[in-house]
Protein backbone atom coordinates (compact mmCIF):
# COMPACT_ATOMS: atom_id res chain seq x y z
CA UNK A 1 0.00 0.00 0.00
CA UNK A 2 1.25 3.31 -0.72
CA UNK A 3 -1.43 6.21 -1.82
CA UNK A 4 -4.90 5.51 0.09
CA UNK A 5 -6.03 6.91 -3.59
CA UNK A 6 -4.93 3.12 -5.03
CA UNK A 7 -8.77 1.71 -3.38
CA UNK A 8 -10.39 3.86 -5.37
CA UNK A 9 -8.73 2.78 -8.74
CA UNK A 10 -8.04 -0.60 -7.50
CA UNK A 11 -12.21 -0.72 -7.10
CA UNK A 12 -12.91 1.24 -10.31
CA UNK A 13 -10.79 -0.92 -12.50
CA UNK A 14 -12.94 -4.21 -10.96
CA UNK A 15 -16.47 -2.41 -11.32
CA UNK A 16 -16.56 0.67 -13.00
CA UNK A 17 -20.32 0.89 -13.50
CA UNK A 18 -21.21 -0.09 -9.65
CA UNK A 19 -22.73 2.35 -7.79
CA UNK A 20 -20.54 4.24 -5.75
CA UNK A 21 -22.38 7.09 -3.86
CA UNK A 22 -26.11 7.35 -4.03
CA UNK A 23 -28.47 10.98 -2.68
CA UNK A 24 -31.31 12.02 -3.38
CA UNK A 25 -32.73 8.83 -5.43
CA UNK A 26 -29.54 9.33 -7.84
CA UNK A 27 -26.76 7.30 -8.15
CA UNK A 28 -23.08 7.79 -9.15
CA UNK A 29 -20.51 4.99 -9.95
CA UNK A 30 -17.22 4.50 -9.26
CA UNK A 31 -16.10 5.07 -12.87
CA UNK A 32 -17.58 8.59 -12.32
CA UNK A 33 -16.52 9.15 -9.34
CA UNK A 34 -13.28 8.42 -9.83
CA UNK A 35 -13.38 10.65 -13.16
CA UNK A 36 -14.17 13.45 -11.10
CA UNK A 37 -11.67 12.73 -8.84
CA UNK A 38 -9.10 12.78 -11.54
CA UNK A 39 -10.24 16.16 -12.75
CA UNK A 40 -9.62 17.95 -9.20
CA UNK A 41 -6.35 16.17 -8.88
CA UNK A 42 -5.19 17.46 -12.17
CA UNK A 43 -6.69 21.25 -11.84
CA UNK A 44 -4.98 21.33 -7.80
CA UNK A 45 -1.58 19.84 -10.06
CA UNK A 46 -2.64 23.66 -11.90
CA UNK A 47 -2.63 25.00 -9.18
CA UNK A 48 0.40 24.88 -7.86
CA UNK A 49 -0.44 22.16 -5.37
CA UNK A 50 2.45 19.27 -4.86
CA UNK A 51 2.49 15.76 -2.82
CA UNK A 52 2.43 17.06 0.90
CA UNK A 53 0.89 19.97 0.81
CA UNK A 54 -2.01 20.38 2.75
CA UNK A 55 -5.83 20.75 1.35
CA UNK A 56 -9.17 21.23 3.62
CA UNK A 57 -12.58 20.44 2.90
CA UNK A 58 -15.34 22.48 4.00
CA UNK A 59 -17.91 20.32 2.90
CA UNK A 60 -21.27 18.48 4.20
CA UNK A 61 -22.73 14.79 3.21
CA UNK A 62 -23.15 15.85 -0.44
CA UNK A 63 -21.05 14.21 -3.61
CA UNK A 64 -18.76 16.60 -3.88
CA UNK A 65 -17.12 15.42 -0.45
CA UNK A 66 -15.62 12.29 -1.87
CA UNK A 67 -14.91 13.35 -4.98
CA UNK A 68 -12.79 16.28 -3.81
CA UNK A 69 -11.07 14.00 -0.73
CA UNK A 70 -9.91 11.41 -3.67
CA UNK A 71 -8.96 14.17 -5.99
CA UNK A 72 -6.59 15.66 -2.79
CA UNK A 73 -5.18 12.58 -2.17
CA UNK A 74 -5.28 11.54 -6.14
CA UNK A 75 -2.75 14.77 -6.34
CA UNK A 76 -0.50 13.41 -3.67
CA UNK A 77 -2.34 16.06 -1.15
CA UNK A 78 -3.02 15.63 2.40
CA UNK A 79 -6.68 16.16 3.48
CA UNK A 80 -7.72 18.60 6.14
CA UNK A 81 -11.49 18.27 7.18
CA UNK A 82 -13.10 20.72 8.84
CA UNK A 83 -16.85 20.89 10.41
CA UNK A 84 -18.86 23.51 8.27
CA UNK A 85 -20.10 24.85 10.84
CA UNK A 86 -16.92 26.02 12.19
CA UNK A 87 -16.61 30.33 12.50
CA UNK A 88 -14.63 32.72 11.14
CA UNK A 89 -11.59 32.67 14.55
CA UNK A 90 -11.88 28.87 14.73
CA UNK A 91 -11.28 28.59 10.72
CA UNK A 92 -8.52 31.23 10.59
CA UNK A 93 -6.73 28.72 13.49
CA UNK A 94 -7.11 25.45 11.46
CA UNK A 95 -6.16 27.10 7.79
CA UNK A 96 -2.91 29.02 9.87
CA UNK A 97 -1.80 25.97 11.92
CA UNK A 98 -2.39 23.09 9.21
CA UNK A 99 -0.92 25.83 6.53
CA UNK A 100 -3.50 24.56 4.40
CA UNK A 101 -2.65 25.90 1.02
CA UNK A 102 -6.22 25.52 -0.72
CA UNK A 103 -10.23 25.46 0.88
CA UNK A 104 -12.86 23.29 -1.00
CA UNK A 105 -16.23 24.94 0.79
CA UNK A 106 -19.99 24.61 0.18
CA UNK A 107 -21.81 27.90 -1.35
CA UNK A 108 -23.41 28.15 2.78
CA UNK A 109 -20.27 28.49 4.33
CA UNK A 110 -18.33 30.37 2.04
CA UNK A 111 -18.57 33.86 3.62
CA UNK A 112 -17.46 32.61 6.62
CA UNK A 113 -14.20 30.60 5.16
CA UNK A 114 -12.91 33.71 3.39
CA UNK A 115 -12.70 35.80 6.54
CA UNK A 116 -11.09 32.64 8.53
CA UNK A 117 -8.46 33.07 5.69
CA UNK A 118 -7.97 36.48 5.63
CA UNK A 119 -4.48 35.84 7.41
CA UNK A 120 -3.87 32.12 6.22
CA UNK A 121 -4.27 33.43 2.70
CA UNK A 122 -5.70 30.11 2.21
CA UNK A 123 -7.57 30.09 -1.33
CA UNK A 124 -11.31 29.49 -0.87
CA UNK A 125 -12.50 27.75 -3.76
CA UNK A 126 -16.51 27.35 -3.87
CA UNK A 127 -18.28 24.05 -4.59
CA UNK A 128 -21.47 22.55 -6.41
CA UNK A 129 -23.24 19.19 -5.22
CA UNK A 130 -20.54 17.31 -7.23
CA UNK A 131 -17.35 19.06 -6.67
CA UNK A 132 -15.81 22.40 -7.51
CA UNK A 133 -17.40 25.14 -9.35
CA UNK A 134 -16.04 25.48 -12.83
CA UNK A 135 -13.39 28.57 -12.79
CA UNK A 136 -12.24 28.20 -9.33
CA UNK A 137 -9.02 26.28 -10.06
CA UNK A 138 -6.82 26.57 -13.80
CA UNK A 139 -7.54 23.61 -16.00
CA UNK A 140 -5.18 21.06 -15.46
CA UNK A 141 -4.59 17.43 -17.07
CA UNK A 142 -6.47 15.06 -15.19
CA UNK A 143 -4.18 12.72 -12.92
CA UNK A 144 -5.81 9.04 -12.90
CA UNK A 145 -3.34 7.19 -11.28
CA UNK A 146 -2.17 7.90 -7.37
CA UNK A 147 0.73 10.17 -7.30
CA UNK A 148 3.63 8.38 -5.46
CA UNK A 149 3.38 8.26 -1.19
CA UNK A 150 4.96 6.42 1.25
CA UNK A 151 3.09 4.26 3.82
CA UNK A 152 4.24 6.54 6.81
CA UNK A 153 3.37 9.80 4.83
CA UNK A 154 0.27 11.76 6.14
CA UNK A 155 -2.75 11.32 4.02
CA UNK A 156 -5.04 13.05 6.42
CA UNK A 157 -4.67 15.26 9.05
CA UNK A 158 -7.35 15.31 11.55
CA UNK A 159 -8.20 17.76 14.48
CA UNK A 160 -9.41 16.71 17.71
CA UNK A 161 -12.24 18.00 19.03
CA UNK A 162 -9.85 20.06 21.55
CA UNK A 163 -11.82 18.67 25.03
CA UNK A 164 -8.60 20.53 26.24
CA UNK A 165 -6.79 23.47 25.17
CA UNK A 166 -7.17 24.19 21.33
CA UNK A 167 -7.95 21.35 18.70
CA UNK A 168 -4.47 19.35 17.53
CA UNK A 169 -4.09 17.98 13.99
CA UNK A 170 -3.88 14.19 14.10
CA UNK A 171 -1.51 13.07 11.55
CA UNK A 172 -3.07 9.48 10.07
CA UNK A 173 -0.91 8.04 7.27
CA UNK A 174 -2.02 6.07 4.56
CA UNK A 175 -0.80 2.77 6.01
CA UNK A 176 -3.30 3.82 9.48
CA UNK A 177 -6.15 4.32 7.53
CA UNK A 178 -6.42 1.96 4.50
CA UNK A 179 -5.17 -0.75 7.12
CA UNK A 180 -8.13 0.28 9.71
CA UNK A 181 -11.13 0.78 6.59
CA UNK A 182 -10.16 -2.15 5.21
CA UNK A 183 -10.46 -4.41 8.96
CA UNK A 184 -13.55 -2.47 9.41
CA UNK A 185 -14.86 -3.06 6.15
CA UNK A 186 -13.85 -7.49 6.07
CA UNK A 187 -13.24 -8.50 9.46
CA UNK A 188 -15.21 -6.30 12.20
CA UNK A 189 -18.56 -5.41 9.71
CA UNK A 190 -18.02 -8.15 6.64
CA UNK A 191 -18.73 -5.91 3.83
CA UNK A 192 -18.61 -6.80 0.40
CA UNK A 193 -20.15 -5.08 -3.05
CA UNK A 194 -23.65 -5.82 -2.60
CA UNK A 195 -24.09 -3.86 0.48
CA UNK A 196 -25.24 -0.45 1.21
CA UNK A 197 -23.70 2.17 3.75
CA UNK A 198 -25.22 4.55 5.32
CA UNK A 199 -23.60 7.70 5.07
CA UNK A 200 -25.30 9.80 8.01
CA UNK A 201 -22.39 10.44 9.84
CA UNK A 202 -20.43 13.56 9.19
CA UNK A 203 -17.67 12.29 6.46
CA UNK A 204 -15.64 15.38 8.18
CA UNK A 205 -15.51 13.14 11.59
CA UNK A 206 -13.15 10.25 11.35
CA UNK A 207 -16.05 7.59 11.63
CA UNK A 208 -17.59 8.58 8.64
CA UNK A 209 -14.77 9.07 7.08
CA UNK A 210 -13.05 5.81 7.78
CA UNK A 211 -15.55 3.61 8.52
CA UNK A 212 -17.79 4.80 6.18
CA UNK A 213 -16.26 5.93 3.07
CA UNK A 214 -12.93 4.52 2.94
CA UNK A 215 -14.31 0.83 3.95
CA UNK A 216 -16.75 1.04 1.46
CA UNK A 217 -14.27 2.32 -1.41
CA UNK A 218 -11.98 -0.84 -0.21
CA UNK A 219 -14.55 -3.68 -0.94
CA UNK A 220 -16.66 -1.55 -3.48
CA UNK A 221 -20.08 -1.11 -1.49
CA UNK A 222 -22.16 1.74 -2.12
CA UNK A 223 -22.47 4.70 0.34
CA UNK A 224 -26.04 6.15 0.78
CA UNK A 225 -25.66 10.06 2.01
CA UNK A 226 -27.47 12.34 4.01
CA UNK A 227 -26.20 16.11 4.30
CA UNK A 228 -27.18 16.42 7.67
CA UNK A 229 -28.68 13.60 10.01
CA UNK A 230 -31.80 14.35 10.80
CA UNK A 231 -34.46 10.78 11.65
CA UNK A 232 -37.03 11.68 9.33
CA UNK A 233 -34.08 11.70 6.26
CA UNK A 234 -32.40 8.90 8.02
CA UNK A 235 -35.36 6.61 8.02
CA UNK A 236 -36.69 7.40 4.56
CA UNK A 237 -32.98 6.63 3.24
CA UNK A 238 -32.93 3.14 4.64
CA UNK A 239 -36.40 2.07 3.34
CA UNK A 240 -35.64 3.60 -0.14
CA UNK A 241 -32.44 2.78 -0.48
CA UNK A 242 -32.22 -0.84 1.68
CA UNK A 243 -29.71 0.02 3.50
CA UNK A 244 -27.57 -2.85 4.88
CA UNK A 245 -25.56 -1.67 7.05
CA UNK A 246 -25.87 1.41 9.60
CA UNK A 247 -23.62 3.26 11.34
CA UNK A 248 -24.22 5.52 14.02
CA UNK A 249 -23.66 7.33 17.60
CA UNK A 250 -25.79 6.44 20.06
CA UNK A 251 -27.75 9.91 19.96
CA UNK A 252 -28.76 8.65 16.12
CA UNK A 253 -30.00 5.32 17.56
CA UNK A 254 -32.31 6.83 20.01
CA UNK A 255 -33.85 9.53 17.57
CA UNK A 256 -35.15 6.75 14.94
CA UNK A 257 -36.38 4.85 17.61
CA UNK A 258 -38.22 8.02 19.28
CA UNK A 259 -39.34 9.10 15.88
CA UNK A 260 -43.11 8.81 15.04
CA UNK A 261 -41.95 7.21 11.60
CA UNK A 262 -39.79 4.72 13.22
CA UNK A 263 -42.70 2.44 14.48
CA UNK A 264 -43.86 1.28 10.74
CA UNK A 265 -39.80 1.75 9.51
CA UNK A 266 -38.80 -1.01 7.18
CA UNK A 267 -35.72 -2.31 8.60
CA UNK A 268 -35.93 -5.70 7.03
CA UNK A 269 -32.33 -4.75 4.51
CA UNK A 270 -30.36 -4.02 7.59
CA UNK A 271 -27.99 -6.81 8.71
CA UNK A 272 -25.39 -5.20 10.62
CA UNK A 273 -25.41 -1.99 12.53
CA UNK A 274 -22.18 -0.09 14.08
CA UNK A 275 -22.43 2.08 16.79
CA UNK A 276 -19.10 3.91 18.23
CA UNK A 277 -18.76 7.91 19.40
CA UNK A 278 -19.13 7.70 22.59
CA UNK A 279 -20.99 5.16 25.03
CA UNK A 280 -23.67 3.53 24.10
CA UNK A 281 -26.95 3.20 26.86
CA UNK A 282 -28.00 -0.49 27.23
CA UNK A 283 -31.96 0.91 27.20
CA UNK A 284 -31.40 2.65 23.64
CA UNK A 285 -29.67 -0.61 22.75
CA UNK A 286 -32.24 -2.92 23.53
CA UNK A 287 -34.87 -0.45 22.33
CA UNK A 288 -33.42 -0.44 18.28
CA UNK A 289 -33.13 -3.85 18.88
CA UNK A 290 -35.62 -4.75 19.95
CA UNK A 291 -38.18 -2.59 17.43
CA UNK A 292 -36.08 -3.49 14.60
CA UNK A 293 -34.84 -6.82 14.92
CA UNK A 294 -31.04 -5.74 14.30
CA UNK A 295 -28.07 -6.23 16.04
CA UNK A 296 -25.98 -3.86 17.34
CA UNK A 297 -22.18 -4.08 17.28
CA UNK A 298 -20.35 -1.54 19.81
CA UNK A 299 -17.16 -0.54 19.14
CA UNK A 300 -14.60 2.10 20.12
CA UNK A 301 -11.91 4.53 19.02
CA UNK A 302 -10.50 8.06 18.82
CA UNK A 303 -9.59 10.14 15.82
CA UNK A 304 -5.63 9.25 16.74
CA UNK A 305 -6.49 5.93 16.45
CA UNK A 306 -7.29 6.46 12.42
CA UNK A 307 -10.38 5.25 14.46
CA UNK A 308 -11.29 1.93 15.32
CA UNK A 309 -9.50 0.25 18.52
CA UNK A 310 -11.91 -2.14 19.89
CA UNK A 311 -15.29 -4.17 18.41
CA UNK A 312 -17.47 -6.57 19.55
CA UNK A 313 -16.23 -8.93 16.56
CA UNK A 314 -18.85 -10.25 14.44
CA UNK A 315 -17.31 -13.90 15.48
CA UNK A 316 -17.14 -13.90 18.97
CA UNK A 317 -19.80 -13.63 22.16
CA UNK A 318 -21.40 -10.03 21.84
CA UNK A 319 -21.05 -8.56 25.49
CA UNK A 320 -22.98 -5.20 25.41
CA UNK A 321 -22.25 -2.56 27.85
CA UNK A 322 -18.71 -3.40 26.61
CA UNK A 323 -16.97 -1.90 23.39
CA UNK A 324 -15.28 -5.67 22.63
CA UNK A 325 -12.20 -6.90 22.24
CA UNK A 326 -9.06 -5.42 20.39
CA UNK A 327 -9.12 -5.31 16.96
CA UNK A 328 -6.58 -7.11 14.44
CA UNK A 329 -3.30 -4.64 14.42
CA UNK A 330 -3.80 -3.29 17.91
CA UNK A 331 -3.46 -3.91 21.26
CA UNK A 332 -5.02 -2.12 24.25
CA UNK A 333 -4.18 -2.60 28.42
CA UNK A 334 -5.71 -0.48 31.31
CA UNK A 335 -3.02 1.04 33.01
CA UNK A 336 -1.97 3.22 36.07
CA UNK A 337 -0.91 6.62 36.65
CA UNK A 338 2.97 5.34 36.03
CA UNK A 339 1.66 3.25 32.75
CA UNK A 340 2.18 -0.06 34.13
CA UNK A 341 -0.91 -2.60 33.78
CA UNK A 342 -3.72 -2.65 36.22
CA UNK A 343 -5.34 -6.03 37.62
CA UNK A 344 -8.33 -7.30 35.59
CA UNK A 345 -11.25 -5.65 36.60
CA UNK A 346 -9.73 -2.69 38.25
CA UNK A 347 -10.01 0.78 36.99
CA UNK A 348 -7.14 2.08 34.76
CA UNK A 349 -6.60 4.31 31.29
CA UNK A 350 -7.09 2.80 28.35
CA UNK A 351 -3.66 2.81 26.52
CA UNK A 352 -3.23 1.51 22.77
CA UNK A 353 -0.11 0.17 20.59
CA UNK A 354 -0.72 -0.72 16.88
CA UNK A 355 -0.79 0.21 13.30
CA UNK A 356 -3.53 2.15 13.57
CA UNK A 357 -2.32 4.80 16.06
CA UNK A 358 -1.19 8.63 14.80
CA UNK A 359 2.32 9.14 13.74
CA UNK A 360 1.92 12.50 15.87
CA UNK A 361 -0.12 15.64 16.13
CA UNK A 362 1.21 18.22 13.55
CA UNK A 363 3.90 20.55 14.66
CA UNK A 364 3.16 19.82 18.17
CA UNK A 365 6.15 17.52 19.35
CA UNK A 366 5.97 17.91 23.26
CA UNK A 367 1.94 17.13 23.04
CA UNK A 368 3.03 14.01 20.89
CA UNK A 369 5.65 12.88 24.06
CA UNK A 370 3.03 13.84 26.14
CA UNK A 371 0.54 11.15 24.66
CA UNK A 372 2.59 8.28 23.67
CA UNK A 373 5.17 8.25 26.21
CA UNK A 374 6.58 4.82 25.75
CA UNK A 375 4.95 3.99 22.55
CA UNK A 376 1.68 3.51 24.05
CA UNK A 377 -1.02 6.41 23.07
CA UNK A 378 -2.87 7.13 26.51
CA UNK A 379 -6.99 8.10 25.57
CA UNK A 380 -8.12 9.41 28.89
CA UNK A 381 -10.50 7.11 28.88
CA UNK A 382 -10.93 4.48 31.97
CA UNK A 383 -12.56 1.19 31.69
CA UNK A 384 -11.68 -2.11 32.71
CA UNK A 385 -10.92 -5.21 31.05
CA UNK A 386 -12.74 -8.61 32.18
CA UNK A 387 -10.49 -12.11 31.80
CA UNK A 388 -11.79 -12.58 27.87
CA UNK A 389 -10.04 -9.25 26.88
CA UNK A 390 -13.44 -7.35 26.71
CA UNK A 391 -13.20 -3.50 27.65
CA UNK A 392 -15.91 -1.37 29.51
CA UNK A 393 -15.68 2.08 29.32
CA UNK A 394 -16.23 3.86 32.74
CA UNK A 395 -15.88 7.49 32.19
CA UNK A 396 -13.43 10.21 30.53
CA UNK A 397 -10.33 10.79 32.81
CA UNK A 398 -11.59 14.44 33.06
CA UNK A 399 -15.17 14.17 33.22
CA UNK A 400 -14.66 11.79 36.67
CA UNK A 401 -16.48 13.55 39.39
CA UNK A 402 -14.50 13.70 42.96
CA UNK A 403 -17.25 13.54 45.51
CA UNK A 404 -16.05 14.23 49.02
CA UNK A 405 -12.87 11.68 48.17
CA UNK A 406 -15.32 9.41 46.22
CA UNK A 407 -14.95 8.55 42.28
CA UNK A 408 -18.53 8.60 41.16
CA UNK A 409 -18.60 8.10 36.99
CA UNK A 410 -21.06 9.87 34.59
CA UNK A 411 -21.54 7.31 32.74
CA UNK A 412 -22.73 4.77 35.56
CA UNK A 413 -25.14 7.02 36.79
CA UNK A 414 -26.34 8.37 32.94
CA UNK A 415 -27.04 4.48 32.40
CA UNK A 416 -29.22 4.50 35.72
CA UNK A 417 -31.15 7.92 35.05
CA UNK A 418 -31.72 6.21 31.52
CA UNK A 419 -33.86 3.54 32.50
CA UNK A 420 -36.42 6.24 33.56
CA UNK A 421 -38.63 5.75 30.99
CA UNK A 422 -39.48 9.43 30.56
CA UNK A 423 -35.74 10.38 30.17
CA UNK A 424 -35.17 10.96 26.78
CA UNK A 425 -31.39 12.18 27.19
CA UNK A 426 -29.39 12.89 30.02
CA UNK A 427 -25.59 14.07 30.98
CA UNK A 428 -24.22 14.05 34.37
CA UNK A 429 -21.56 16.63 35.22
CA UNK A 430 -19.67 18.09 38.65
CA UNK A 431 -21.47 20.48 40.11
CA UNK A 432 -19.52 23.09 43.06
CA UNK A 433 -19.90 22.00 46.34
CA UNK A 434 -18.42 23.97 49.65
CA UNK A 435 -18.70 21.35 51.77
CA UNK A 436 -17.42 18.17 49.29
CA UNK A 437 -15.50 20.12 46.50
CA UNK A 438 -17.83 18.43 44.01
CA UNK A 439 -21.47 17.05 43.74
CA UNK A 440 -23.44 15.30 41.42
CA UNK A 441 -25.53 16.87 38.85
CA UNK A 442 -27.64 16.02 35.65
CA UNK A 443 -29.17 17.82 33.30
CA UNK A 444 -31.89 15.73 31.90
CA UNK A 445 -34.50 15.94 28.35
CA UNK A 446 -37.91 14.63 28.38
CA UNK A 447 -40.15 12.81 26.36
CA UNK A 448 -42.76 14.83 25.09
CA UNK A 449 -46.01 15.37 27.16
CA UNK A 450 -44.28 14.48 30.87
CA UNK A 451 -45.01 15.28 33.76
CA UNK A 452 -42.44 14.17 35.89
CA UNK A 453 -40.54 16.16 37.80
CA UNK A 454 -36.56 16.58 38.78
CA UNK A 455 -37.24 15.33 42.31
CA UNK A 456 -38.64 12.15 40.42
CA UNK A 457 -36.14 11.41 38.60
CA UNK A 458 -33.57 11.97 41.83
CA UNK A 459 -35.69 9.62 43.94
CA UNK A 460 -35.69 6.91 40.79
CA UNK A 461 -32.04 7.12 40.75
CA UNK A 462 -31.48 7.44 44.75
CA UNK A 463 -33.69 4.22 44.69
CA UNK A 464 -30.98 2.27 42.16
CA UNK A 465 -27.25 2.92 42.84
CA UNK A 466 -24.96 4.13 45.94
CA UNK A 467 -26.26 7.09 48.38
CA UNK A 468 -22.90 8.83 47.05
CA UNK A 469 -23.85 8.40 43.87
CA UNK A 470 -27.38 9.82 42.82
CA UNK A 471 -27.47 13.53 41.44
CA UNK A 472 -28.40 16.19 44.47
CA UNK A 473 -29.56 18.32 41.62
CA UNK A 474 -31.62 17.79 37.81
CA UNK A 475 -32.75 20.57 35.87
CA UNK A 476 -34.40 19.88 32.17
CA UNK A 477 -33.64 20.83 29.20
CA UNK A 478 -35.08 20.91 25.76
CA UNK A 479 -32.05 19.03 24.04
CA UNK A 480 -28.67 18.73 24.91
CA UNK A 481 -25.39 20.27 23.33
CA UNK A 482 -23.99 17.68 21.47
CA UNK A 483 -20.89 17.51 18.41
CA UNK A 484 -20.46 16.87 14.87
CA UNK A 485 -21.74 13.54 14.78
CA UNK A 486 -24.71 13.86 17.62
CA UNK A 487 -21.91 13.01 20.58
CA UNK A 488 -23.89 14.72 23.61
CA UNK A 489 -20.74 17.00 25.13
CA UNK A 490 -20.48 16.92 28.76
CA UNK A 491 -18.26 19.58 28.76
CA UNK A 492 -20.71 22.09 27.40
CA UNK A 493 -23.23 21.07 30.16
CA UNK A 494 -23.64 23.74 32.80
CA UNK A 495 -26.27 24.02 35.75
CA UNK A 496 -28.63 27.02 35.76
CA UNK A 497 -27.02 30.29 36.86
CA UNK A 498 -23.45 28.71 36.62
Amino acid sequence: MTNLATNLVTTTQRQSEHSAIRINGQSISYGQLHAMAAKVAGDLRAAGIQPGDRVAIILPNVPAFPVVFWGILLAGGVVVPMNPLLKAGEIDYFFTDSGAKIAFVWPDFVPEATKGAATSGTQIIECNPLGPNPGGLPEGTPIAEPSERTDEDDAIILYTSGTTGRPKGAQLTHRNIHLNATRSATVILEVTSDDVIMGCLPLFHVFGLVVGLNAATVVGASLALIPRFDPEAAIETIEKERVTIFQGVPTMYAAIVNHPRGDGMDASSLRACASGGSAMPLEVMRAFEDKFGCIILEGYGLSETSPVASFNMPDRERKPGTIGVAIPGCEMRCVDLNGNEVPVGEVGEIAIRGDNVMKGYWGKPEATAEAIPDGWFRTGDLATMDEEGYFTIVDRKKDMILRGGMNVYPREVEETIYQHPDVLEVAVVAIPDDLLGENVGAAVALRPGSTTTPQDIIDFTKDRIAAYKYPREVWFVGELPKGPTGKILRREVHQPGD
